[in-house]
């Protein structure tokens, strides 16, 4: 990384400000470098700029749209590596995790390209023969974009492919803990041909400063990845002028294991995906039920998969874990399992911060036993390699603990029975249920219920928020 301060982009320039703030490397715990911090007249002229470039982006022909996109896709191919470098210093996370971010950046832009070249316009019937009637998909205008730490690249995508797709134009705002790549991606649509003032980048760790977007009457669509409180603020603070909201906001995933489970492939796909980044993932399973005829096993399973992580970063041997995002990430994790401990839970494994590493923001993959649904570690979220597991048995209802919870993002099912499987599809409150194996591809949508969101993101049905829909009707016929 260079020395110098690094800037954020707007109207296609660099731009510094007399602010900045460190970006460190959660992994080392080294400072990386200082990025610029917007101020108040950044904030205004990104969102001028969105609004001008609007006025031509979004009458610029679709295959004429389509064309530089694909040159920006191109560009992204060609410095997957350096990108994903930049991803793993920022993250801490293993390379491995850092470059499937890259494959998925590229894969959301093509999907809504693909998904803006199959847009239809309904021609609606006239019962007196007297009109034509048809409807208008049409950019809806500048949207404001904040990306969550977790993912930095992955969700760009998300946000960044209906925004060029559509025709619209953005404001986007990394996260303060994760600007770098980001910064780097979107600095590459320049050179792709896409317009100046499409997507510009704003970097701040001044909430102040940063809510003067969600305040600006230029602003159609808000979308973001991130906490429920924070969503409620967000919409609390856009509440100017009537806005789209598409965010995805907080989650309390149950895994419910059923007695017919195949036991080791449940263990392993559980475990694999609560510590994968190192359990900051929106859908991660937060607590696990399972029946107490396969409990102890699960349990046995559940350990031996987590004990083959070792602790790492980067391209180290692996399997691998990373560090959490901060310290202070960390200590929340481990104040939960210090709170469920007092409670009557047991660890399985971990419960600490290890000594090797000796730096970075690392805790140990931890399993606790003997969790009730009333601890804080099962009804908060967790976000951090802890996994709960609840015992239940005949007398209880699985779904209905699964369900009690203000959130429903997201939920799993372990069964080998089929109509088990549809019946607490159906039953479960959350917007993804996936069972047996979890998947989570652009082409599939992704929403929230209850707390958890509202919106979309990823398939046909997220580019769609960010089109008006307009009727027509001409009168062609005057009797």
């Amino acid at each position: 990384m260079p020395s110098e301060l690094v800037p954020f982009i707007i109207d296609g320039r660099p731009v510094t400000t007399g602010r900045s703030f460190a970006v460190t490397d959660p992994a080392t715990e080294e400072t990386i470098v200082s990025v610029a911090g917007a101020d108040d007249a950044a904030i205004e002229a990104a969102l001028a700029a969105a609004k001008r470039a609007f006025a031509t982006w979004s009458r610029t022909p679709q295959g004429e749209r389509k064309a530089a996109v694909l040159a920006y896709i191109a560009l992204l191919e060609a410095n997957r590596d350096r990108l994903a470098d930049l991803l793993v210093r920022e993250t801490g996370k293993p390379y491995e995790t850092a470059a499937y971010e890259i494959t998925s950046l590229v894969a959301s832009l093509r999907f809504f390209l693909e998904e803006a070249d199959r847009l239809r316009q309904d021609v609606i019937p006239d019962p007196t023969g007297r009109f034509l009637h048809y409807t208008l998909r049409q950019p809806l205008g500048v949207v404001v974009g904040f990306l969550a730490w977790n993912y930095p690249l992955l969700n760009l995508g998300y946000k960044l492919g209906p925004v060029l797709a559509s025709g619209c134009t953005a404001v986007i705002k990394p996260s303060q803990h994760t600007p770098l790549a980001t910064l780097e991606a979107l600095a590459l649509l320049d050179e792709a041909g896409v317009p100046p003032g499409v997507v510009n980048t704003i970097t701040c760790n001044d909430r102040s400063v940063s809510d003067r977007l969600l305040r600006s009457p230029v602003v159609h669509l808000v979308t973001m990845i991130g906490s429920t409180a924070s969503g409620i603020e967000l919409q609390k603070t856009s509440a100017t002028t009537i806005k789209h909201f598409s965010l995805e906001l907080g989650g309390n995933a149950p895994a419910v294991v059923f007695p017919d489970a195949e036991l080791e492939d449940a263990a392993a796909r559980i475990v694999g995906l609560k510590f994968s980044n190192a359990g900051q993932i929106c859908v991660a399973p937060n607590r696990c039920l399972v029946h107490e005829a396969v409990y102890e096993q699960f349990l046995s399973l559940a350990a031996r998969k987590a004990g083959e992580l070792k602790l790492g970063s980067g391209k180290s041997e692996g399997p691998l874990m990373g560090p959490m995002v901060t310290d202070e990430a960390r200590q929340h994790a481990l104040d939960l399992v210090g709170s469920a401990l007092g409670a009557g839970a047991r660890l399985v494994c971990g419960g600490n911060i290890p000594s090797e590493p000796a730096r970075g923001f690392f805790m140990q993959p931890t399993i606790l036993r003997d969790v009730t649904p009333t601890m804080r570690v099962a009804r908060e979220e967790i976000f951090g390699p802890v996994l709960p597991v609840i015992r239940y048995t005949d007398a209880d209802d699985a779904i209905a603990m699964a369900n009690d919870t203000e959130y429903g993002l997201a939920a799993y099912l372990f069964t080998t029975d089929l109509t088990t499987a549809l019946q607490a599809a159906e039953e479960l409150q959350a917007g993804s249920v996936c069972v047996n194996e979890q998947h989570f591809g652009v082409h599939l949508p992704h929403c929230g219920l209850k707390q958890s969101g509202v919106g979309m993101d990823r398939s046909r049905y997220s580019l769609e928020e960010y089109l008006t829909l307009k009727r027509v009707s001409v009168r062609v016929r005057r009797w």
